[in-house]
Protein backbone atom coordinates (compact mmCIF):
# COMPACT_ATOMS: atom_id res chain seq x y z
CA UNK A 1 0.00 0.00 0.00
CA UNK A 2 1.47 3.23 -0.86
CA UNK A 3 0.80 6.24 1.78
CA UNK A 4 0.46 10.06 1.14
CA UNK A 5 0.23 13.36 2.70
CA UNK A 6 -3.15 13.86 2.88
CA UNK A 7 -3.47 17.75 2.08
CA UNK A 8 -2.82 20.24 4.65
CA UNK A 9 -3.84 17.72 7.57
CA UNK A 10 -0.10 16.32 7.66
CA UNK A 11 -1.56 12.85 8.03
CA UNK A 12 -0.05 9.99 6.31
CA UNK A 13 -3.16 8.07 4.79
CA UNK A 14 -3.52 5.07 2.83
CA UNK A 15 -3.86 5.84 -1.17
CA UNK A 16 -7.17 3.57 -1.21
CA UNK A 17 -9.48 4.01 2.03
CA UNK A 18 -12.83 1.72 2.36
CA UNK A 19 -16.62 3.46 1.69
CA UNK A 20 -18.41 1.86 3.94
CA UNK A 21 -21.77 3.00 2.31
CA UNK A 22 -21.92 -0.85 1.47
CA UNK A 23 -22.13 -2.72 4.48
CA UNK A 24 -25.22 -1.07 5.70
CA UNK A 25 -27.72 -3.32 3.55
CA UNK A 26 -28.35 -0.83 1.17
CA UNK A 27 -26.44 -2.20 -1.35
CA UNK A 28 -27.69 -5.62 -0.83
CA UNK A 29 -27.84 -7.61 2.47
CA UNK A 30 -25.07 -8.23 4.39
CA UNK A 31 -24.43 -10.03 7.33
CA UNK A 32 -23.03 -9.01 10.48
CA UNK A 33 -19.73 -11.07 9.81
CA UNK A 34 -19.39 -10.41 6.40
CA UNK A 35 -19.34 -6.76 7.22
CA UNK A 36 -16.57 -7.52 10.06
CA UNK A 37 -14.59 -9.61 8.00
CA UNK A 38 -14.57 -6.71 5.06
CA UNK A 39 -13.42 -4.55 7.45
CA UNK A 40 -10.54 -6.28 8.82
CA UNK A 41 -9.36 -7.74 5.82
CA UNK A 42 -8.96 -3.61 4.40
CA UNK A 43 -7.03 -3.55 7.69
CA UNK A 44 -4.70 -6.51 6.66
CA UNK A 45 -4.44 -4.87 3.45
CA UNK A 46 -2.61 -1.69 4.77
CA UNK A 47 -5.71 0.85 4.61
CA UNK A 48 -5.90 2.87 7.66
CA UNK A 49 -8.86 5.51 6.16
CA UNK A 50 -12.41 4.53 6.72
CA UNK A 51 -15.66 6.71 4.93
CA UNK A 52 -19.11 6.62 6.62
CA UNK A 53 -22.10 8.93 7.03
CA UNK A 54 -24.73 8.98 9.50
CA UNK A 55 -27.40 7.96 7.10
CA UNK A 56 -25.20 4.95 5.52
CA UNK A 57 -27.13 1.53 6.59
CA UNK A 58 -30.81 0.08 7.15
CA UNK A 59 -31.47 1.34 8.87
CA UNK A 60 -29.65 4.42 9.43
CA UNK A 61 -26.46 4.68 11.31
CA UNK A 62 -25.68 0.68 10.85
CA UNK A 63 -22.68 1.48 8.60
CA UNK A 64 -20.90 3.60 11.76
CA UNK A 65 -22.07 0.81 14.03
CA UNK A 66 -20.80 -1.92 11.70
CA UNK A 67 -17.31 0.50 11.17
CA UNK A 68 -17.22 0.98 15.29
CA UNK A 69 -17.08 -2.42 16.28
CA UNK A 70 -14.80 -3.93 13.69
CA UNK A 71 -12.30 -0.84 14.11
CA UNK A 72 -11.89 -1.97 18.09
CA UNK A 73 -8.28 -1.53 19.26
CA UNK A 74 -7.51 -0.14 15.63
CA UNK A 75 -9.53 2.72 16.38
CA UNK A 76 -6.40 4.91 17.31
CA UNK A 77 -3.92 3.55 14.04
CA UNK A 78 -6.98 4.38 12.12
CA UNK A 79 -8.47 7.47 10.29
CA UNK A 80 -12.71 8.08 10.24
CA UNK A 81 -14.42 10.25 8.17
CA UNK A 82 -17.97 10.79 8.50
CA UNK A 83 -20.73 13.05 7.72
CA UNK A 84 -23.92 14.79 8.86
CA UNK A 85 -26.93 15.89 7.19
CA UNK A 86 -28.95 13.15 6.08
CA UNK A 87 -30.12 11.34 8.88
CA UNK A 88 -33.30 10.06 8.33
CA UNK A 89 -34.24 11.54 5.12
CA UNK A 90 -34.87 8.92 3.16
CA UNK A 91 -36.86 6.84 5.52
CA UNK A 92 -39.51 9.96 6.02
CA UNK A 93 -38.30 12.91 8.37
CA UNK A 94 -34.58 13.97 8.42
CA UNK A 95 -33.25 16.26 11.99
CA UNK A 96 -33.63 20.07 11.32
CA UNK A 97 -30.21 21.18 11.06
CA UNK A 98 -31.18 25.02 12.24
CA UNK A 99 -28.65 25.41 14.73
CA UNK A 100 -24.77 24.54 15.63
CA UNK A 101 -26.38 22.85 18.62
CA UNK A 102 -28.28 20.02 15.65
CA UNK A 103 -25.17 19.87 14.55
CA UNK A 104 -23.30 19.16 17.69
CA UNK A 105 -25.78 16.76 18.63
CA UNK A 106 -25.49 14.99 15.30
CA UNK A 107 -21.87 14.63 15.58
CA UNK A 108 -22.46 13.34 19.20
CA UNK A 109 -24.63 10.49 17.71
CA UNK A 110 -22.10 10.05 15.43
CA UNK A 111 -19.15 9.08 17.72
CA UNK A 112 -21.86 6.94 20.26
CA UNK A 113 -22.27 4.82 17.06
CA UNK A 114 -18.54 4.70 16.21
CA UNK A 115 -17.56 3.82 19.24
CA UNK A 116 -15.38 6.64 19.25
CA UNK A 117 -14.04 9.73 21.15
CA UNK A 118 -13.22 11.55 18.14
CA UNK A 119 -13.73 11.60 14.44
CA UNK A 120 -10.94 12.61 12.25
CA UNK A 121 -12.88 14.17 9.61
CA UNK A 122 -16.75 15.68 9.92
CA UNK A 123 -18.53 16.59 6.80
CA UNK A 124 -21.16 18.13 5.42
CA UNK A 125 -23.28 15.92 3.33
CA UNK A 126 -25.48 18.66 2.00
CA UNK A 127 -24.07 18.87 -1.67
CA UNK A 128 -25.97 22.12 -2.44
CA UNK A 129 -25.82 23.88 0.43
CA UNK A 130 -26.69 27.18 0.17
CA UNK A 131 -25.80 28.98 3.50
CA UNK A 132 -23.10 27.01 5.25
CA UNK A 133 -22.97 28.77 8.50
CA UNK A 134 -24.84 26.46 10.72
CA UNK A 135 -22.39 23.99 9.68
CA UNK A 136 -19.31 26.29 10.10
CA UNK A 137 -20.42 27.09 13.49
CA UNK A 138 -21.00 23.56 14.58
CA UNK A 139 -17.87 22.30 12.92
CA UNK A 140 -16.04 24.78 15.03
CA UNK A 141 -17.23 23.87 18.05
CA UNK A 142 -17.08 20.33 17.58
CA UNK A 143 -13.37 20.82 16.65
CA UNK A 144 -12.77 23.33 19.95
CA UNK A 145 -13.78 20.64 22.22
CA UNK A 146 -11.45 17.71 19.72
CA UNK A 147 -14.20 15.82 19.16
CA UNK A 148 -13.36 16.30 15.48
CA UNK A 149 -10.20 17.10 13.82
CA UNK A 150 -10.88 18.41 11.03
CA UNK A 151 -13.76 19.35 8.81
CA UNK A 152 -15.48 19.57 5.23
CA UNK A 153 -17.95 18.89 2.79
CA UNK A 154 -19.08 16.12 0.54
CA UNK A 155 -19.88 18.30 -2.95
CA UNK A 156 -18.80 18.10 -6.84
CA UNK A 157 -19.77 21.88 -6.85
CA UNK A 158 -17.28 24.21 -7.00
CA UNK A 159 -18.94 27.37 -5.99
CA UNK A 160 -20.84 25.17 -2.77
CA UNK A 161 -17.03 24.59 -2.09
CA UNK A 162 -15.46 28.09 -2.30
CA UNK A 163 -18.29 28.67 0.05
CA UNK A 164 -17.36 26.34 2.90
CA UNK A 165 -13.94 27.40 2.82
CA UNK A 166 -14.79 30.98 3.05
CA UNK A 167 -12.45 30.98 6.43
CA UNK A 168 -9.81 28.27 4.49
CA UNK A 169 -10.76 25.78 7.05
CA UNK A 170 -11.78 23.29 4.98
CA UNK A 171 -9.72 20.53 5.18
CA UNK A 172 -11.37 18.06 3.13
CA UNK A 173 -13.30 17.73 0.08
CA UNK A 174 -15.70 14.14 -0.89
CA UNK A 175 -16.16 14.40 -4.65
CA UNK A 176 -17.53 12.34 -7.26
CA UNK A 177 -14.49 11.49 -9.94
CA UNK A 178 -13.56 8.41 -11.70
CA UNK A 179 -12.45 7.27 -15.37
CA UNK A 180 -16.28 7.61 -15.98
CA UNK A 181 -16.52 11.31 -14.10
CA UNK A 182 -13.40 13.25 -15.54
CA UNK A 183 -15.39 16.72 -14.81
CA UNK A 184 -13.44 17.53 -11.92
CA UNK A 185 -10.52 17.91 -13.78
CA UNK A 186 -10.67 21.32 -15.14
CA UNK A 187 -11.38 23.63 -12.11
CA UNK A 188 -12.37 21.48 -9.17
CA UNK A 189 -9.56 19.87 -8.21
CA UNK A 190 -6.85 22.46 -9.03
CA UNK A 191 -8.77 24.48 -6.50
CA UNK A 192 -8.26 21.60 -4.24
CA UNK A 193 -4.73 21.51 -4.89
CA UNK A 194 -3.68 24.94 -4.94
CA UNK A 195 -5.97 25.70 -1.28
CA UNK A 196 -4.10 22.55 0.12
CA UNK A 197 -7.82 20.97 0.53
CA UNK A 198 -7.32 16.63 0.47
CA UNK A 199 -9.90 15.22 -1.83
CA UNK A 200 -11.53 12.22 -0.92
CA UNK A 201 -13.45 10.08 -4.13
CA UNK A 202 -16.00 8.50 -3.84
CA UNK A 203 -17.57 6.87 -6.90
CA UNK A 204 -13.41 5.42 -8.24
CA UNK A 205 -15.38 2.46 -9.79
CA UNK A 206 -18.43 4.49 -10.51
CA UNK A 207 -20.81 2.52 -8.62
CA UNK A 208 -19.52 -0.37 -9.71
CA UNK A 209 -19.74 -0.36 -13.67
CA UNK A 210 -15.52 -0.23 -13.80
CA UNK A 211 -16.08 -3.61 -12.47
CA UNK A 212 -16.20 -4.28 -15.99
CA UNK A 213 -18.91 -7.03 -14.38
CA UNK A 214 -22.37 -5.52 -16.11
CA UNK A 215 -23.51 -4.89 -19.55
CA UNK A 216 -26.71 -2.32 -20.68
CA UNK A 217 -28.47 -5.82 -19.66
CA UNK A 218 -27.30 -6.15 -16.43
CA UNK A 219 -30.47 -6.12 -13.33
CA UNK A 220 -29.82 -4.71 -10.43
CA UNK A 221 -31.52 -5.32 -7.21
CA UNK A 222 -29.84 -3.26 -4.97
CA UNK A 223 -32.21 0.20 -3.48
CA UNK A 224 -29.09 2.50 -4.48
CA UNK A 225 -28.87 1.13 -8.50
CA UNK A 226 -32.36 0.15 -9.05
CA UNK A 227 -33.02 3.32 -10.80
CA UNK A 228 -30.44 1.81 -13.48
CA UNK A 229 -32.85 -0.37 -14.74
CA UNK A 230 -35.33 -0.28 -17.72
CA UNK A 231 -37.84 2.38 -17.11
CA UNK A 232 -36.01 3.78 -13.95
CA UNK A 233 -35.23 7.28 -13.30
CA UNK A 234 -31.71 6.91 -14.32
CA UNK A 235 -31.31 4.74 -16.51
CA UNK A 236 -30.41 7.29 -19.04
CA UNK A 237 -27.05 8.12 -17.45
CA UNK A 238 -26.98 4.24 -17.15
CA UNK A 239 -27.00 3.77 -20.86
CA UNK A 240 -24.43 6.57 -21.62
CA UNK A 241 -21.50 5.63 -18.95
CA UNK A 242 -22.31 2.09 -20.09
CA UNK A 243 -21.13 3.72 -23.61
CA UNK A 244 -18.38 5.00 -21.94
CA UNK A 245 -16.57 1.77 -20.91
CA UNK A 246 -15.79 0.61 -24.18
CA UNK A 247 -13.49 3.82 -24.76
CA UNK A 248 -11.90 2.48 -21.30
CA UNK A 249 -11.40 -1.18 -22.52
CA UNK A 250 -9.75 -0.14 -25.57
CA UNK A 251 -6.74 1.56 -23.82
CA UNK A 252 -6.23 -1.55 -21.29
CA UNK A 253 -2.83 -3.13 -21.90
CA UNK A 254 -3.33 -6.96 -22.06
CA UNK A 255 -4.40 -8.51 -19.18
CA UNK A 256 -4.81 -5.32 -17.39
CA UNK A 257 -7.72 -5.42 -14.55
CA UNK A 258 -10.11 -2.41 -15.19
CA UNK A 259 -11.06 -1.93 -11.57
CA UNK A 260 -7.32 -1.83 -10.56
CA UNK A 261 -6.80 0.20 -13.53
CA UNK A 262 -9.28 2.79 -12.68
CA UNK A 263 -8.37 3.17 -9.12
CA UNK A 264 -4.97 3.91 -10.04
CA UNK A 265 -6.16 6.21 -12.72
CA UNK A 266 -7.70 8.21 -9.66
CA UNK A 267 -4.70 7.63 -7.06
CA UNK A 268 -2.02 9.31 -9.72
CA UNK A 269 -3.45 12.59 -8.36
CA UNK A 270 -1.62 13.89 -5.17
CA UNK A 271 -3.50 14.43 -2.21
CA UNK A 272 -6.36 11.84 -3.69
CA UNK A 273 -7.33 9.21 -1.55
CA UNK A 274 -9.79 6.52 -3.29
CA UNK A 275 -12.34 5.13 -1.20
CA UNK A 276 -14.52 2.12 -2.94
CA UNK A 277 -17.17 0.61 -1.41
CA UNK A 278 -16.55 -3.37 -0.94
CA UNK A 279 -19.22 -5.60 -0.01
CA UNK A 280 -16.74 -8.93 0.91
CA UNK A 281 -13.00 -9.52 2.17
CA UNK A 282 -12.68 -10.49 -1.22
CA UNK A 283 -13.34 -7.44 -3.00
CA UNK A 284 -11.69 -5.18 -0.33
CA UNK A 285 -8.28 -7.29 -0.80
CA UNK A 286 -8.70 -6.70 -4.15
CA UNK A 287 -9.10 -2.77 -3.84
CA UNK A 288 -6.80 -2.22 -1.09
CA UNK A 289 -4.35 -4.05 -3.62
CA UNK A 290 -4.74 -1.64 -6.21
CA UNK A 291 -2.91 1.00 -4.10
CA UNK A 292 0.37 -0.62 -4.43
CA UNK A 293 1.31 1.81 -7.03
CA UNK A 294 0.14 4.76 -9.27
CA UNK A 295 0.53 5.64 -12.98
CA UNK A 296 3.84 7.15 -14.57
CA UNK A 297 2.59 10.19 -17.03
CA UNK A 298 2.75 8.09 -20.14
CA UNK A 299 0.37 5.26 -18.72
CA UNK A 300 -1.56 7.83 -17.85
CA UNK A 301 -2.23 9.94 -21.30
CA UNK A 302 -3.70 6.75 -22.87
CA UNK A 303 -6.87 7.27 -20.79
CA UNK A 304 -6.69 11.17 -22.29
CA UNK A 305 -6.42 9.93 -25.86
Amino acid sequence: MLYRKFGSTGWNVSSIGLGTWNIGNQWGDIDEATAYSTIRTSIDHGVNLFDTAESYGIPNGLSEQRLGRALGGDRHKSYIVSKIGNFGKRTGQGVPLTTPDMIRLCAHASLHRLRTDWVDVMLCHIGDIQDPSVFLEGFDLLKQNGEIREYGISTNNLEVLKRFNVNGTCRVVEADYSLLNRQPEDEFLPYCEANGIAVLVRGPLAMGLLSGNYTAESVFNDSVRSGWNQDGAGRKQFEERIGKLEAVRQVLEDGEDMATAALRFVISRPSVVAIPGAKSPEQAAKNAQAGSAVFTGEQLERFRK
